[in-house]
């Protein structure tokens, strides 16, 4: 970058700086978002196709589910990089509805790309589309269904999972995801981080189960431990049981054999001290965040203790959720009072793995779900599809509302908001109307994605909202039926996180006008023109 001043060039930015100004930093922008939609946009609804991804190690992931193809890709283009931390926002906060927020923000720069042509100004296009994104939320909200009943949370279970490699499986998995919630719901309000979900190999889909309690992976820290306790009373300690090291260096001198021994008999003593303080407080189980000596491990096991070592922090915190326990820092604290309690505690081989169980806990606020599958990937993309389910089920309970599948609130949206645009004056309405067609590309998808025509679908479905908003696509059929009544319900937040995050990455792109770029970025002359994947500003071809 250079200004001229007489004969002589003064150089601002460092020599192979690139700088792309106006219309061709919008354009280079809108294409690498557009591109980066297109990607997934195959993979919508019940009838969407999966992709193979290949990391540089050979590893493969085969999933239709939108954050995962975007982050297992080398997206290195600036724009398309904020498409990926839409879903990742998406994802954050509802767990669904990732591929749908992506489309829409594709859309939403493919329709401000031909306002751009026809001469309008970013600047109004932004101001329309923030208009167009406010209306369509009070739109959504009068549309939405309040219900949290524990049918409609099944439905809205099911549909999440519809079109994921959970599908076969889905209405014990959606049975399984809803217990789950309903039993570590806490005064309305939901940590997702309380179910924890093991993966494992070997058996189906339908083996997977739900665990009344804690599965922790790792078996017993002693062989001569007893492999089952009854009416288990827990200790949750963070305090290593051994012998601590100096925090400094120091040197100690023995000038006499019976000094050595004396030194391992007090070792060995402090260690027995600690053995008891737990025998004392009448814990029959022992669950440590840090490690146990050998010799502990002995007496612990003459004791008849079962005891596991080096736990996870995030599985103590689940086991006092699910116990009652209370972590204790010191071992010196240690009392009754603090044990929590469990109807049993066992290990378990399934398949090739080792597990603890902690069950019949009486009220659990953290529990365990066990999945099966008969490959890793099969088990990664059920794992997937229960934890979009988990978003969904938990959101619904939250917020108590839900809307009809199927693209009837983007239909009933679009209708709405195009009505709407009418009464804006200035060339906002437009924009207004650019956004409601961009809504749109929902239903289009969907129908395109189940082998569809999708002007003829979108055409029915507009037809059938003038009677009912509830008006969806049953890509089964292939029919325009009331996805009310059908049962396909998605929670009122995903729709409303997806139109939020599509309308405000969307303003952000648009309001770029200069990009620079440092050496190392490069754009393909055949991309600037609107043209291919190749050179996408570092990004590879996908």
């Amino acid at each position: 970058m250079a200004q001229l001043t007489g004969s002589q060039p003064i150089l601002i930015l460092p020599k192979g700086t690139t700088r792309y100004v106006g219309k061709e930093a919008q354009r280079m922008n809108i294409i690498a978002g557009r591109i980066l939609a297109e990607t997934i946009r195959t993979t919508l609804g019940p009838k969407g196709m999966d992709k193979m991804l290949v990391d540089s190690l050979g590893d493969i992931v085969v999933t239709n589910d939108g954050v995962t193809i975007l982050k297992e890709m080398d997206i290195a283009h600036p724009a398309a990089k904020m498409l990926v931390e839409v879903a990742k926002t998406q994802e954050d906060e509802v767990g669904d509805g990732t591929t749908t927020a992506v489309i829409i923000t594709g859309e939403l720069l493919k329709k401000a790309e031909e306002l751009l042509e026809m001469g309008v100004h970013p600047t109004i296009i932004v101001q329309g589309y923030r208009e167009a994104a406010k209306k369509a939320q009070e739109i959504l909200d009068s549309i939405a269904i309040n219900a949290r009943d524990r049918g409609t949370l099944l439905k809205v279970a099911m549909t999440a999972m519809t079109g994921k490699g959970a599908e076969k499986a889905r209405e014990s998995l959606a049975e399984l995801v809803v217990d789950a919630i309903l039993q570590v719901e806490d005064n309305g309000e939901i940590d997702k981080d309380n179910i924890n979900i093991h993966r494992i190999l070997g058996g189906s889909i339908d083996d997977s189960m739900i665990v009344n309690g804690i599965a922790i992976d790792k078996g017993r820290a002693d062989h001569a431990m007893p492999k089952r306790v009854e009416n288990a009373k827990i200790a949750l300690l963070k305090y290593p049981i051994e012998v601590k090291e100096l925090e400094t260096d120091a040197k100690i001198r023995l000038t006499d054999p019976s000094q050595m021994q004396a030194f391992i008999e007090q070792e060995e003593q402090m260690i027995k001290e600690m053995v008891q303080k737990i025998i004392d407080s009448g814990a029959n189980v022992l669950f440590c965040q840090k490690g146990i000596d050998d010799l502990a491990l002995h007496y612990l096991s003459r004791e008849g203790i079962y005891a596991l070592k080096r736990v996870r922090k995030s599985d103590m915190q689940r086991l006092e959720r699910a116990t009652g326990a209370r972590l204790v820092t010191n071992i010196e604290d240690l009392t009754e009072e603090d044990l929590g309690e469990a109807g049993v505690v066992y290990e378990k081989k399934i398949f090739d793995e080792l597990l603890t169980f902690v069950e019949d806990c009486r009220d659990p606020k953290a529990l365990s779900i066990i999945l099966r599958g008969s490959t890793r990937q099969v088990a990664e993309e059920v794992e997937r599809a229960i934890e979009d389910a988990i978003g969904v089920v938990s959101a619904t309970v939250e917020d108590e509302k839900v809307v009809a599948g199927g693209g009837a609130p983007e239909v009933e949206i679009a209708k709405r908001l195009k009505d709407y645009s009418e009464s804006i004056s200035g060339r906002e309405q437009l924009a207004v109307a650019a956004f409601a067609e961009a809504l749109e590309v929902v239903p289009k998808t969907l129908a395109e994605n189940a082998g569809l025509d999708s002007i003829d679908t979108l055409v029915d479905l507009r037809a059938a909202h003038e009677e009912s908003p509830y008006m969806g696509l049953d890509v089964f059929k292939g029919e325009v039926v009331d996805m009310k009544e059908a049962g396909v319900l998605e929670p009122h937040r995903v729709k409303r996180q997806a139109i939020q995050s599509a309308a405000e990455a969307a303003e952000m792109i648009l309001r770029i006008d200069d990009m620079i770029a440092a050496k190392g970025f490069e754009v393909s002359k055949k991309e600037s023109e609107g043209g291919g994947m190749e050179g996408m500003g570092g990004m590879p071809p996908m």
